[in-house]
């Protein structure tokens, strides 16, 4: 297990996180059930805000990822820690904006964002705006005129690096649902294009290389060329960048098979990027940037689990055995989507030892309906608390209501105490937005 201060077994055997019992939880909150420790959400916003502090003379914002998780007390609590938050949607900027974050320090994004959903940034006041589209900034300068609003705005480009999990490569491809390459001169062509538009004032580029990357060469060498980039533009343009995004993509602690990072290690991915910039500013012999970084998975990830009870057992002789929980893709689709891997615990008797491989199951009518695989446990029992770990991020934000069953609640959790951030769901939530036409009532 990857171990941490707010995350151990407690004298009883059981699991315990933020200083609750992962046991009394399950029984006073119910299964499913998603648990958030907040000091650890703490602790890595603050650890990336400290190093922009501490390297960089404080030139640049961290932003909160929404898209990892997204509710009130996020919200809340980036706002406590003095970062910003990254929207992708009009659902994520109306929760920023209700649990009553700043405006002007959010930025929003998106390939495709709606007529509808940027009339409502520039209404807000949103901070800045991520171009994505030529349309876009027709719409968005159309918009910013008629309310008397000049808009800051970035532009997605595509720096030529691809970055995944374990590997990252340089590619030339363009090939991408997001931005502007910069190797075929649409970037460039792009850069143009806003600097025309009146309502719009450009401020530099925006680039995300992937996700789940380990590799801190990955995010140097996408800097780098985002930095050549902006020098190349400034030649030919004479646009001067005030500002590079460098986006987000930090790994996270799944299982053993990945890198094993406690809460300070991150700060090596960032001084990586942030020496590489002043490199590339002094050779360049170009302003050095306001650095913007965008973590959602790396703040929230490891940060939460799922509880869950274990109901039916069916073991296949020579071939598997399944261990049935009462959750299921409905609560966490990344199995299903994308077979992820997952650690998993019987939160009830975490020390005992694991004496066999099993696949854990979820209700739906699915036979894709499965969490995890060859996850090794002590014999399970109907009955048991079973956690999966590093749930934090794109569990609850990919949630559905398949098959109608619940969405689950979650809880926040901190030196003890358990307070709701999202309450359960009802049979009458369910079916809150059917309507029955004339003919059928």
């Amino acid at each position: 297990m990857n171990t941490r201060e707010t995350l151990k077994i407690n004298s009883k055997g059981h699991l315990e996180i933020g200083g609750c019992d992962t046991v009394e939880l399950a029984a006073r909150f119910g299964t499913p059930l998603y648990v958030f420790d907040e000091k650890y959400i703490r602790d890595m916003m603050r650890v990336y805000r400290d190093t922009i502090e501490n390297e960089y003379d404080g030139k640049g914002l961290v932003l909160y990822a929404s898209k990892a998780f997204s509710c009130l007390a996020m919200y809340r609590i980036a706002a406590q820690e003095n970062i910003g938050a990254d929207v992708v949607s009009g659902g994520e900027l109306y929760t920023a904006l209700k649990a009553g974050f700043p405006a002007e320090k959010i930025y929003m994004h998106g390939n495709n964002k709606l007529p509808a959903e940027l009339k409502y940034a520039v209404a807000s006041g949103v901070g800045t705006i991520v171009l994505d589209a030529y349309d876009e900034a027709d719409m968005l300068d159309e918009l910013c005129a008629k309310a008397g609003r000049k808009q800051d705005v970035l532009i997605r480009i595509n720096p030529g690096v691809e970055a995944h999990t374990h590997a990252f490569v340089q590619t030339a491809r363009t090939d991408s649902k997001f931005g502007f390459s910069v190797s075929d001169g649409t970037a460039e062509r792009m850069t143009e294009y806003v600097l025309k538009k009146p309502n719009l004032n450009l401020k530099g580029y925006h680039c995300h290389i992937g996700s789940q990357i380990f590799e801190k060469q990955s995010f140097v060498l996408a800097a780098g060329k985002a930095m050549d980039f902006m020098a190349q533009v400034k030649g030919k343009c004479g646009f001067e960048a005030d500002t590079l995004n460098i986006g987000g993509g930090f790994g996270i602690w799944y299982t053993d098979e990945d890198a094993k990072t406690d809460v300070q290690g991150y700060a090596a991915y960032l001084k990586a990027l942030i020496a590489e910039v002043k490199r590339k500013s002094d050779e360049l012999g170009i302003a050095r940037p306001f650095i913007v970084i965008e973590p959602g998975r790396s703040i929230v990830g490891e940060a939460g689990i799922t509880l869950y009870t274990v109901g039916a057992i069916k073991d296949i002789p020579g071939v598997k055995k399944y261990v049935a929980i009462d959750g299921g893709m409905f609560d966490n689709p990344r199995y299903a989507l994308y077979q992820s891997r997952y650690t998993v615990l019987l939160a009830n008797r975490a020390n005992e030892p694991c004496t066999e491989k099993v696949t854990i199951a979820g209700k739906c009518c699915e036979s894709g309906d499965i969490i995890a695989v060859d996850v090794p446990l002590p014999q399970a029992k109907r009955g048991d608390i079973a956690a999966v770990l590093s749930t934090g991020a794109y569990n609850y934000s990919m949630a559905s209501n398949y098959n109608r069953n619940f969405i689950p609640p979650a809880v926040l959790v901190k030196d003890g105490k358990a307070e709701y951030i999202i309450r359960p769901q009802t049979y009458e939530d369910i079916i809150r937005n059917d309507v029955l036409p004339d003919d059928l009532k």
